[in-house]
């Protein structure tokens, strides 16, 4: 089937991440029921819309008209039921199992017996969520990943209860939205995550182990992995509770020691200090959200070169450019 075997799509939750979904769906082409759980968290949904795609009406990547046509195509509500039309609802509510299976529960009641239901869940079981409604053959993981608008992969998740029909629909429509759909079936940490995770939480046991610096570690990742930024500064921006979250419940179900949370994470955690949100984890941030003190200002540094010649000559050269004396 393709994309079109969805015409009306729900997505329940506005927070950041649902209304990034909301946003996506919406610039397909497709209409869209949007429900939070009352009027404050509605008009907050509301905001999250207007704000993503106003920044790109300002970055010249949207033009007015087209975000006025985005946003027609969302209706927002509080009432489930408004739900009803739809084809596939996608649920993008808080990462608590007994929050998503009343919202679960609720969908089962509201929706059409032929719509799907998915779970944005990034870390719980698809199928602990599925077997707790009355059709469980229709119940599918959609992981989008934040920012939704910018991302590109979307892991679609099959239980072993899913009908093979539901799942390529659902791929079909991630793709149709421009989206790179990888399915899997339903494991902790799916496939992203359960690679990422192991590499983030290495990178914290060795800073622990004094094997590198903080600095050190986030400098050889970009400069020698080509990655865009380092493992501390990543977990920094995803939080450092959500982190851990992660490695516990990969944890949970794999037992393998490299997703065994590294004690300096959960200590940081327990100190309430969760990375850019709170404005310090691994790094400190001022109100801005730039890092305060990766490099300490001050005097230049003194570098001594013993020897002469060319390589000598040369690296004097290279300390004198980058601002130290030399002698």
């Amino acid at each position: 089937m393709d994309e079109g075997s969805f015409s009306r799509v729900g997505v329940v939750g506005l927070g950041t991440m649902g209304a990034g979904i909301a946003e996506v769906l919406a610039r397909g082409g497709l209409a869209v029921v949007g429900i939070e759980v009352n009027q404050d968290a509605l008009e907050r949904g509301r905001g999250h819309l207007e704000g993503s795609t106003g920044r790109a009406v300002k970055r010249g990547r949207l033009t007015e008209d087209a975000q006025r046509e985005i946003l027609g195509r969302v209706a927002l509500s509080t009432d489930f039921a408004d739900l009803g039309d739809c084809d596939l609802v996608i649920e993008a509510v808080p990462e608590r199992l007994d929050l998503k299976r009343k919202v679960f529960a609720e969908l089962d009641r509201v929706c059409r017996d032929d719509a799907v239901l998915a779970t944005n869940t990034s870390s719980l079981s698809v199928t602990d969520i599925a077997v707790t409604t009355g059709r469980p053959t229709k119940i599918v993981g959609v992981h989008f990943f934040n920012p939704a608008p910018v991302m590109k992969l979307v892991e679609v998740i099959a239980t072993v209860l899913t009908e093979p029909d539901a799942v390529a629909r659902v791929a079909a429509l991630v793709k149709g939205l421009g989206k790179t759909p990888v399915t899997i079936g339903d494991r902790a940490g799916f496939v992203a995550n359960r690679l990422l995770f192991g590499y983030l939480n290495q990178a914290a046991g060795m800073l622990e182990s004094g094997h590198a610096t903080r600095d050190d570690i986030d400098a050889a990742m970009k400069a020698g992995a080509g990655l865009p930024m380092g493992p501390f500064t990543l977990m920094d921006l995803i939080g450092l509770d959500t982190c851990l979250e992660v490695l516990d419940a990969i944890y949970a179900e794999s037992r393998d020691r490299r997703h065994a949370a590294s004690p300096v994470l959960r200590e940081l955690v327990t100190a309430g200090l969760l990375g850019r949100k709170t404005g310090r984890g691994f790094y400190s941030y001022d109100a801005s959200g730039e890092t305060e003190g990766a490099a300490d200002e001050g005097a230049p540094p003194v570098v001594g070169i013993v020897g002469v010649g060319p390589l000598a000559d040369a690296l004097a050269a290279l300390c004198d450019r980058a601002g130290a004396q030399v002698r």
